[in-house]
């Protein structure tokens, strides 16, 4: 049975684009061990004697990755890169997407026409196929102003948007100017067979070796909440999203149509150890984004701006609020108490959920 919930809209108001520096990554904390020099006493009468103190050094913090909360893959440092998001296409034509479970976060935003897209962002671990790749929308600039200076990895885009893009903290990285770096895999066709690699998509900026802040906090104890099985987000015929709960994993698994597993190219399932579903208040306008007479999609993302919030971790759903004070601040979730809502580490996904829709779940 579903269970249905209406949700305030949020506020705030677009303005222009401000930029905050990332902040630094936590680095690895170091145990040291100590001895002490064993004494000796001797004489004709007194028989030798020694003595040792040892402490035993504590194990060495593991290095989490910035954007997830575990250990960095292979136990180095953090890569010193800065976060690098990809615009990946969702129309049911583009899908199998590739390169998607290797993403620290993945953002799905709505675009005109009632489809949506992602923005998967990647740090700590690399996708050798990663696509297909489309165009940017005005709306990634308020996603991704809270990772600091991102690389955008995108396909062109109308002028407005090209140009709010180049004025914003974003690294601009349009592969219609880095036509060496796009694979054509085969059995794919325009407008859905732009691809490449994250190591590639790097590369074109490797001065750039900051990583992100943290957008959100870790701890393995689940909060208390309310129990469920799945989450469902009806974006519309095209995006019908469903989220399933699996124990054996404590992950979420996403579905279309509450029944066709949403795979990767590679057969791997889109999964998730949390799903975010920010409500966001959105309009439309004022640029035609397409030849139908689909508009731009805005989103109030910041200055000030704030709604109603639900964070599902552990098969537990912890309703909320989220508000952001600025482009260059992350996002913050916190419960109906005020406190902040702690994520599980690993992957996350955050769903920009219009406010005129409601998600439900299943006890």
């Amino acid at each position: 049975m579903d269970r249905h919930r209406t949700h305030a809209t949020s506020t705030g108001s677009r303005r222009g684009w401000g930029a905050l520096a990332a902040a630094g990554v936590a680095g690895l904390v170091l145990a040291a061990c100590s001895s002490a020099t064993p004494h000796h006493a001797s004489s004709a009468t007194t028989s030798t004697s020694s003595s040792t103190t040892t402490t035993t050094a504590a194990p060495a913090a593991a290095v989490t990755c910035p954007l997830t909360g575990t250990p960095v893959p292979g136990g180095g440092p953090v890569p010193p890169r800065p976060a690098l998001a990809v615009k990946i296409d969702n129309y049911p034509a583009a899908r199998p997407q590739s390169g998607m479970d290797k993403a620290d976060v993945v953002f799905e935003e709505p675009v005109e026409g009632g489809i949506t897209r992602y923005a998967a962002v990647f740090q700590c671990q690399d996708a050798p196929l990663v696509g297909p790749v489309r165009s940017a929308r005005n709306i990634d600039i308020g996603i991704l102003g809270q990772l600091g200076t991102p690389l955008l990895v995108h396909v062109g885009g109308i002028d407005p948007v090209l140009a709010n893009i180049a004025a914003s903290p974003l690294v601009n990285v349009d592969l219609g100017n880095y036509g060496s770096l796009i694979t054509h895999p085969g059995g794919r066709v325009a407008p859905y067979s732009t691809y490449s690699s994250t190591a590639q998509l790097w590369s074109t900026h490797p001065t750039l070796t900051t990583p992100p802040q943290p957008l959100f906090t870790y701890s393995s104890k689940t909060p208390s909440g309310t129990p469920v099985t799945s989450v469902g987000i009806d974006f519309s015929g095209t995006s019908d999203v469903t989220w399933k709960y699996n124990p054996a994993t404590t992950a979420f698994l996403r579905y279309y149509n509450g029944t066709t597993p949403d795979t990767l190219s590679d057969g791997v399932q889109n999964s998730a150890a949390n799903v975010i579903v920010q409500y966001v208040q959105i309009s439309y306008g004022p640029w035609l984004e397409n030849s139908e007479g689909g508009l731009e999609v805005q989103a109030d993302l910041y200055p000030n701006a704030s709604g109603a919030a639900e964070v599902f971790r552990g098969g537990t759903e912890i309703t909320g609020t989220w508000s952001r004070s600025s482009l260059g601040s992350p996002t913050q979730f916190r419960s109906a108490s005020g406190a902040q809502i702690p994520l599980q580490p690993g992957q996350t996904w955050v769903e920009l959920v219009p406010n005129t829709i409601t998600a439900t779940t299943t006890p």
